[in-house]
Order: structure tokens, then C-alpha cells, then sequence
């Protein structure tokens, strides 16, 4: 089979998909790229290690239910609620009104196991493309090598907000099931109602999504590094736990503001009256700058690495 694509000519012709350059520039129409994406998106939610992923994020919520159902069983309360406004005090009121199920599920699967499957997810990107033998196949089609990267990277968003409402909606169920629901008492002390509480739970939710952009941003970068997808997906969660401790060692406060990880429960604030707005826009400067930043590294990869697979 002929490495050329069709209309290349033969007998020595360089590959456009080895040195990109002029000739090999292309001018898609918006509607195929939004086929691309399409299919991209179906590609990787149709995936069994996606499917496990999710599954594994929904069954989060129903364990912790189930936990806190059998423990307050007797008509006891949990111990260690707190307040504090940390994401892990919310599990002290669970027994109280369902809705706060959602808190803990988010904050309990926020520091690994969200970022994890992001992590899988975006490191297989390009590097499992390459791996299978199909990247090269995808580049000779009319995408080109920015439009691609930009569509893989949408798709690991869009993953992340699937991620999220996943665990949201699981916890959301599973505490309407388990637990009475009704109005309930924000950090602060003041009493909303139950819709204007499902209203800070999506946008709980949506914080919690854009809190995982910055390492879906690095996770695309490393798998722009290299040919092997199992390789790229263990680099990306071992940089993702290395980072987790870092931001533990108290030596390291002065840099741990600069962690992708550091701002991550600060979605708690929104469950104050008011929302504190502080911690939350740090958190998604952050993410922004993070995903700018390995966004930019991964794109000048990718356009000028050779592509043998």
C-alpha cells in the first residue's frame, strides 16, 4: 500500500506527514469539522475502558450512600461534620437532606479518582492513535494536524463534564432514594430552597468540570510525547499523584498556589450566602493558564513531530 495519499505523486515525493508544510495545508468546512468532532466523541464514549471509567465514577456515590445509611441506621449522626467549609464536612449532613450526597461525591472523587479517569482519557488522545497504527490515516484525511489536536482536546472536555454529571447525577439519585430532601442549610448558616440548592449543585458541577481542563491540558501534551498510549495514560496519573503529594508537604506552601490541584475543593464556596468568589476564580485562572500553557506545548509538538504511525 502506497504511504502517498491519493494524487501524491510517486518516486521519491516527501511525505507531507512527516515535515508538514505548505503543500500539505487544508481548508475543511465548519460542518466537517463538526463531523470530526462528532465522531471523535462517539469513538471515545463508545470505548469499554470509557464505559468502565463512568461506571466506576457512578458507583462512587452509591457506596458512600450506602455508607452513610447503614451508619446512621440507628438514628445516630456521623461524626466529623465540622463546617470549615471543606468538601468532606458536607458528609455530616447527608442523613439530614439528600442533595448534600452530591457535595461529597464530587469532593470525595475530585482529588484522583475524576482527575484519573481525565488522566486515561486524555494521555490515550495521540498517543493511543499512534500506538493502533491509525494517527497517520487520520492526518491524510482533511483534518490537519491543529484541527485534530483542538478536536481531541474538545473531546477530553467534553469527557470531563461527562465525568462530572455522572457522579452528580448517580449522588443526586441516590440520596432522593435514601434520604429526605427538602430545604437545606448552606455553610454559612442561612436556609435556601431545594431548587435554588439544585442550582448550586450544577454549578457545583461545572466547577467542578473546568477544575479538570488543566489536567486534561497536560495529559494531552504527554501523550503528544510519545507512540505508546499505556505509557502516556501512566505518565499523566503519575504526574497527577506526584503533584497530589507535593501540595501536602507544608515546605512547599509557597509553591503549592501554583498546583493544578491546590484550588480543587474550593467549590465548597459556593455553598456559602454568598458564594465567596475568591478561591473559586483562582481555581479557573489556573486552569486556564495550565491549559494554555500545555495546550501551546503540545500543539508545537504535534506540528513538528514526524508521524510514522
Amino acid at each position: 500500500m502506497r504511504d502517498e495519499p491519493a494524487g501524491e505523486p510517486a518516486g521519491g515525493a516527501r511525505d507531507p506527514l512527516a515535515h508538514p508544510g505548505p503543500g500539505a495545508a487544508r481548508t475543511p468546512s465548519p460542518l466537517w469539522s463538526f463531523g470530526l468532532f462528532r465522531s471523535e466523541l462517539l469513538t471515545t464514549f463508545r470505548r469499554w475502558r470509557t464505559l468502565a471509567l463512568l461506571t466506576v465514577l457512578a458507583a462512587v456515590p452509591v457506596l458512600v450512600g450506602i455508607a452513610v445509611k447503614i451508619e446512621t441506621s440507628d438514628g445516630s449522626s456521623l461524626g466529623g461534620g465540622g463546617g470549615g467549609g471543606e468538601g468532606p464536612a458536607f458528609i455530616s449532613q447527608i442523613s439530614n437532606n439528600g442533595l448534600f450526597l452530591v457535595f461529597t461525591a464530587l469532593a470525595a472523587t475530585l482529588p484522583f479518582f475524576l482527575p484519573m479517569a481525565i488522566g486515561v482519557v486524555a494521555g490515550d488522545a495521540i498517543a493511543g492513535e499512534s500506538s493502533a497504527g491509525t494517527l497517520r490515516y487520520l492526518l491524510v484525511a482533511p483534518a490537519g494536524r491543529s484541527r485534530l489536536l483542538l478536536t481531541k482536546y474538545a473531546t477530553v472536555v467534553a469527557f470531563c463534564l461527562a465525568a462530572t454529571l455522572v457522579v452528580a447525577v448517580s449522588a443526586l439519585a441516590v440520596g432522593a432514594l435514601l434520604f429526605p430532601v427538602g430545604d437545606l442549610i448552606t455553610i454559612s448558616g442561612t436556609r435556601i430552597t431545594y431548587a435554588e440548592g439544585l442550582g448550586r449543585a450544577l454549578l457545583i458541577a461545572l466547577v467542578v468540570a473546568a477544575s479538570l481542563v488543566g489536567i486534561a491540558a497536560l495529559g494531552l501534551f504527554v501523550s503528544t510525547m510519545t507512540g505508546s498510549g499505556i505509557a502516556a495514560m501512566a505518565t499523566t496519573v503519575g504526574l497527577l499523584i506526584t503533584v497530589q503529594i507535593l501540595d501536602q508537604i507544608p515546605q512547599l506552601d509557597a509553591l503549592q498556589p501554583y498546583f493544578f490541584s491546590h484550588y480543587w475543593l474550593s467549590f465548597a464556596d459556593v455553598m456559602r450566602e454568598p458564594v465567596y468568589w475568591d478561591d473559586l476564580v483562582k481555581n479557573l485562572g489556573l486552569q486556564a493558564l495550565y491549559a494554555a500553557v500545555f495546550g501551546s506545548a503540545a500543539w508545537a509538538r504535534f506540528t513538528t513531530k514526524d508521524i510514522t504511525a
